[in-house]
């Protein structure tokens, strides 16, 4: 299996980033091109820990390897 490049607490931050950026009028193609991904992971990410802080993270991956 594909080894993962981002971890769930960078992901959190940096949808709290994406999510600042579009507040500032940016678009999803541009948010998701600064932060190096391509829009459907921007979108996954979105749908997997939107609204999740990095300590949620965390325990959501605790549970999944239970």
């Amino acid at each position: 299996m594909k080894s993962k490049r981002h971890t769930e607490e960078l992901v959190i931050k940096e949808l709290v980033e994406g999510d600042k950026m579009l507040r500032e009028g940016k678009t999803v193609a541009e948010v998701a091109r600064s932060l190096g991904v391509i829009k459907t992971t921007w979108h996954r990410w979105k749908n997997t820990y939107g609204g999740m802080k990095a300590t949620d993270a965390k325990k959501l991956k605790e549970l999944e390897m239970e």
